[in-house]
């Protein structure tokens, strides 16, 4: 029972949108990286980031239009100009205050019109825009705020390059929590109080007398747009301890207190989310908050939260308007009535403030049923009104309570028809609507007919003038819904009775209030359809009571005629037709029986030999009793016509359709196609279901060659029991490969895929669908035609759904949401869908397939996909884990443990520098080439990481030399103890680091770091030394080390000495680890000459003044504490 809230609840919070895909495409989904504040204004949403970059999203599309980035650290503050959305702030971890002038109009490349170092090692706790003026205020934890001014390019040549100096407005007692500006006055409120600033006069005061211990927000209350003319002066609200808040003047004069914990004592309303239905509970105590922050939120309404709820209060009656829980709150910006909420984890919501009745239509428009049906219950009151008819009218809730599911929802619909039979009729609401507008507004009536209604902004009669544009639109829409053509009626029939059995719901046109009747166009395609519908329910009428007059002609003959024998005639041949059906049925269940009986035995079982030819003598059966009678056509002798339709034949073999007619047998009113549906899986599920009378197929024009149909129903009707033995044995038919199938040469000829996918086409109505994925995963993955053939069949089979209606409209996010609808997923369907986006929107659309794991695989994916749209997915896929599970995650992918291999070719061929920068012609290491930045460097690291057989790493080992991936073959070489082989790879690359712990080699024993010094020696003497810098990939990757993430590079050219792989650098090296008097003496004894600089001689003599004084002075400590002991035992 969905319970019912108060009837002073006149508003809701609703999330109607998923930001997750948004998040996931600009790659702040992972750990990594995540977003940490944001701005929104009209046109834009800023995102700040993590890793100091700032992505500007195009709110109309969600589409990202640029990144502004910043190495001056991550983004604390970010803020849109609220009157130039050509201007947006930025403040940096590091104190910088950056002002961006995207310069979109022109096409040009955002600039830095100004910046402050004001904050430097500070961090900027909050950004407010001046309302008129190129300046921004910014305050810090050090209770600082500063004011910073920028140029404009739009204010003629040359004045962006104009610096106007940085100005230090206060420096308050501490931390600042939040600015506003209005008309010349800044507000800032601290730790402790909040002060007013006018920074036209330089005068400063405090905003009442008492001073607060913590974060309490503060904001300016505009009255009507800003700048209006005669408008009062904004009023200012101050947050205070025990949920109360300030009202003061704007010259900071405390006019009232509000107390709000009492009002808080009332239930949260839920927050209606397209994610799950939503609860409440009518159970809540008073609460003392501390409200961080203040916000105006519309015209008339002031908005806070804390990290567990959002709260809207309205300022002018003291009430609480709503307050709804919402988890892991960090920020929340509004505009109008929006909100976007960033929370803990860097995930993003995005909620609006509407009324009950406007919620239920959008979530209707979105075909979330159930949520809508719980909404109108929950706020039966808003529902029940006669306004609520503008938006919700009766049919729309009939139709809304039609979409339930009758088994599961029966509690909800019987609550839905109570407040359906409550609901009050639009004229009550036309006769107070019509005096409203005569008293407080002016209108004039339109050629049209429509009101055009002008109306003071913010007032009660705004909000109806809207409500009539959203009649005119719903009025249009229904018109839509009633649009038939002739080839529909002939080709689906029940299309038309089900339109027929709901005339008298559908046809009632609503005409709007203030019309005394629609206009003539409405009119007469009003007549038109009433009309059509009416003749075509007596003509199907007619048909049905004459249904057992009439003879089926039987399609696959290809008749094209129909003919209407005698009726003795007629009766005769059904007789004789169903008698033949029979015996034929009746055939194939002996032959399932005996196949089945004889699977049975052990013998037969893991027999391969035997369980074919079992399945065999079954198949003849099988293809007699429900093979199609013409299964192909020979193509031995071809004419010129023939051979002119075999580009055709090969696009419609590709296109794999099934054109399929019902029975007349199993006619029946179908539901309404044209009309929303809900997009659950339990709709899907409907098509999975075996139908076991199914319809034949229509003839063909003959083909030259033989074109296999997929076969999604049976052709004739089969009990459930003869069905699911039938699909067993069909399915293990198709997994031994299909042994013997037919006896016709020329599938002798063309091999054993050929038969699998005629089989699998034919009999498509009988496989198990999962079980056939997993089939072409695992005993078919060598063979793309059979997953071809799978795949037409489910994007034949998946045809009817509404997801497919949602994917061809073009919009990515609209189509993710639908497809998240459909939980629990069905594996089988599902793929099909994700077939089909990916084929609109490419790349883009594999990206955000990760959260559709585990139902579908990356094998899945793998065969989808090209390898570079593969890539991102896998990558996506396992940086979605926290870093200390990616290792484990991705071996638990590789299934089978082949896909390491090609899962690591791909990634070194795909986003890397090329070869030619890597190796030597004769392929040795380039100098430096392992400075290189790599794609999927970090798939790839974790891909090398992962435990495997000998085999397995020598082969990877040997992949990663042949690509000149130098910091996996290290590794590599590391694990498998091929140390001689390292240590040549480190001299040609000459990077001295590469013998430290973190991702090098470390020699171990003296040995080692002689052989280690002749290597070099040998290469020196071999090869000049590189005079260059290190080249630039052709790729576009910028050289960095790996290692570091990406980093700078660590050296200064060449010139830096001490990174090379020098004899005397490792000389140098060897004497730290074992002294300079035992490392020269056997390096001397081992023949090796060395000629060192008078550096390294006077590094040597260091070493050795140091050895002795650290002897010294452990003889000496020795000596004094042997003394010690000495003296204690005394």
């Amino acid at each position: 029972m969905v319970p019912v809230v108060s009837e002073t609840c006149t508003h809701v919070l609703a999330e109607f949108d998923c930001l997750d895909p948004l998040l996931s495409a600009l790659r702040l989904d992972s750990g990594r990286i995540k977003c940490t504040c944001l701005s929104v204004s009209r046109k834009w949403l800023a995102l700040g980031t993590s890793a100091g970059g700032v992505h500007l999203i195009q709110r109309e599309g969600w589409k990202q239009r640029l990144i502004l980035t910043h190495k001056e650290g991550s983004i604390t503050q970010v803020a849109c100009c609220p009157h130039d959305e050509d201007f947006i702030a930025v403040a940096t971890s590091q104190g910088l205050v950056v002002v961006w002038e995207l310069q979109l109009e022109r096409r040009g490349r955002p600039e830095r019109t100004g910046v402050s170092w004001e904050h430097r090692g500070q961090t900027v706790t909050s950004l407010c825009w001046d309302t008129t003026a190129l300046r921004v205020f910014a305050g810090d934890v050090g209770g600082k705020v500063s004011c910073v001014r920028s140029g404009s390019s739009k204010h003629g040549k040359g004045s962006a390059f104009v610096i106007f100096p940085v100005q230090t407005i206060i420096t308050v007692d501490s931390r600042v929590v939040q600015l506003g500006y209005a008309d010349g006055h800044l507000v800032v409120s601290s730790l402790t109080r909040c002060y007013l600033c006018d920074t036209e006069r330089e005068k400063f005061w405090r905003v009442g007398n008492k001073e607060r211990d913590g974060e309490f927000g503060v904001c300016f209350f505009m009255h009507g747009q800003r700048g209006q003319v005669g408008a009062p002066p904004p009023l200012l609200y101050c947050a205070r301890p025990g949920s109360r808040v300030w009202e003061a003047s704007f010259s900071g004069e405390v006019l009232s207190t509000h107390q709000f914990k009492q009002l808080l004592s009332c239930p949260p309303l839920p927050l209606i989310s397209y994610k799950n239905e939503p609860h409440f509970n009518p159970v809540q105590t008073p609460q003392s908050l501390a409200f961080p922050k203040l916000l105006q939120f519309g015209d008339q309404h002031l908005l806070t939260w804390t990290d567990s709820a959002i709260y809207i209060f309205a300022p002018h009656s003291g009430q609480v308007l709503l307050w709804t829980e919402v988890k892991d709150v960090m920020e929340i910006v509004v505009f109008r009535n929006e909100l976007f909420c960033l929370h803990g984890d860097g995930r993003l919501s995005h909620l609006s403030l509407v009324s009950p009745e406007r919620c239920v239509e959008r979530l209707m428009k979105r075909e979330n049923w159930m949520q809508a049906a719980t909404v109108c219950c929950m706020f039966q009151h808003a529902v029940i009104a006669s306004r609520a008819r503008k938006s919700l009218p009766i049919d729309r809730l009939e139709h809304l309570k039609a979409q339930l599911n009758s088994t599961s929802q029966q509690q909800l619909i019987g609550q839905l028809e109570e407040v359906i039979g409550r609901l009050e009729p639009l004229d009550s609401a036309c006769s107070s609507r019509r005096s409203s507008i005569s008293s407080h507004e002016s209108f004039n009536v339109l050629d049209c007919g429509i009101y055009r209604v002008i109306s003071r902004r913010g007032s009660q009669s705004d909000e109806d003038t809207n409500s009539i544009a959203t009649q005119t639109t719903l009025e249009e829409e229904r018109l839509k819904e009633f649009s038939f053509t002739d080839e529909q009626t002939e080709n689906d029939s029940q299309s038309v009775r089900g339109e027929s059995d709901r005339s008298d719901l559908g046809l009632q046109f609503l005409p709007l209030s203030f019309r005394p009747k629609p206009p003539r166009a409405l009119q007469a395609v009003r007549d038109s359809v009433s009309s059509f519908v009416k003749k075509t329910t007596e003509k199907i009428n007619t048909l049905q009571m004459n249904s057992d007059l009439w003879a089926r002609p039987d399609l696959r003959e290809g008749f094209q005629e129909e003919l209407t024998p005698p009726p003795d005639d007629v009766d005769h041949e059904v007789s004789d037709e169903q008698i033949s059906s029979e015996s034929e049925l009746h055939e194939l269940r002996a032959a399932t029986q005996r196949a089945i009986s004889q699977i049975q035995d052990p013998m037969v079982l893991l027999n391969p030999v035997c369980l074919g030819e079992e399945l065999q003598q079954w198949a003849l059966v099988l293809e007699k009793v429900l093979g199609p009678e013409d299964h192909y056509r020979p193509r031995d002798i071809k004419t010129e016509d023939e051979e002119k339709t075999v580009e055709d034949e090969e696009v419609l073999s590709s296109v794999s359709c099934c054109i399929v007619v019902q029975p007349e047998s199993l006619l029946a009113p179908a539901p309404d196609l044209d009309e929303p549906s809900n997009l659950t899986e339990e709709e899907d599920l409907k098509e999975s279901s075996p139908c076991f009378t199914a319809p034949v197929r229509t003839p063909f024009p003959p083909l030259s060659n033989s074109v296999e149909l997929i076969q999604l129903f049976s052709p004739k009707p089969l009990p459930p029991d003869l069905h699911a033995d039938l699909s067993e044995l069909a399915c293990l038919y198709l997994e031994l490969g299909c042994p013997g199938e037919g006896s016709d040469s020329r599938w002798e000829k063309d091999g054993e895929v050929e038969n699998v996918c005629v089989f699998l086409r034919r009999y498509f109505f009988l496989l198990d669908q999962e079980r056939v994925r997993r089939m072409c995963a695992l005993r078919y993955s060598e063979q793309p035609d059979v997953r071809k053939s799978y795949i037409a069949g489910m994007l034949e089979f998946t045809q009817a759904s509404k997801v497919v209606e949602v994917i061809q409209k073009g919009d990515l996010l609209k189509s993710l949401r639908s497809l998240r609808e459909l939980q629990p997923w069905n594996a089988p369907l599902l793929l099909a869908h994700l077939y089909r986006l990916y084929e609109k929107h490419g790349e883009v659309a594999v990206r955000a397939y990760p959260q559709f794991y585990p139902t579908i695989l990356p094998s899945d994916i793998m065969a989808m996909a090209l390898p570079n749209h593969f890539l991102p997915y896998l990558d996506n896929l396992v940086q979605s884990r926290s870093e200390h599970q990616r290792l484990s995650f991705l071996g638990s992918l590789l299934q089978p443990e082949t896909l390491r291999q090609d899962w690591l070719e791909l990634g070194l061929s795909h986003d890397a520098p090329q070869r030619v920068d890597t190796l030597t012609p004769d392929g040795q290491p380039r100098w430096r080439s392992h400075f290189y930045s790599w794609g999927y460097g970090r798939l790839l690291s974790l891909l090398i990481r992962l435990p495997a057989d000998l085999t397995s790493k020598q082969k990877m080992l040997e992949t990663c030399r042949s690509h000149g991936y130098w910091m996996g073959y290290l590794y590599l070489c590391k694990e498998l103890k091929q140390r001689v082989e390292a240590f040549g790879a480190i001299c040609r690359l000459d990077d001295m680091a590469l013998l430290e712990e973190s991702d090098g080699i470390v020699p171990q024993s003296f040995d080692e770091w002689v052989l280690l010094l002749q290597l070099s020696q040998k290469i020196t003497n071999s090869e000049a030394s590189p005079t260059s810098t290190l080249p630039h990939s052709t790729n576009g990757s910028s050289s960095g080390n790996e290692s570091d993430g990406g980093s700078a590079d660590p050296y200064n050219g060449p010139a830096d000495w001490r990174i090379q792989v020098s004899p005397e650098n490792i000389a140098l090296r060897l004497v730290r680890v074992f002294g300079p008097d035992r490392a020269l003496e056997t390096l001397q004894e081992c023949g090796i000459q060395l000629d060192l600089s008078q550096r390294s001689t006077l590094v040597c003599d260091l070493l050795r003044m140091a050895e002795k004084r650290q002897r010294a002075l452990i003889q000496t400590m020795l000596e004094r504490c042997d003394r010690f002991l000495w003296s204690q035992h005394a």
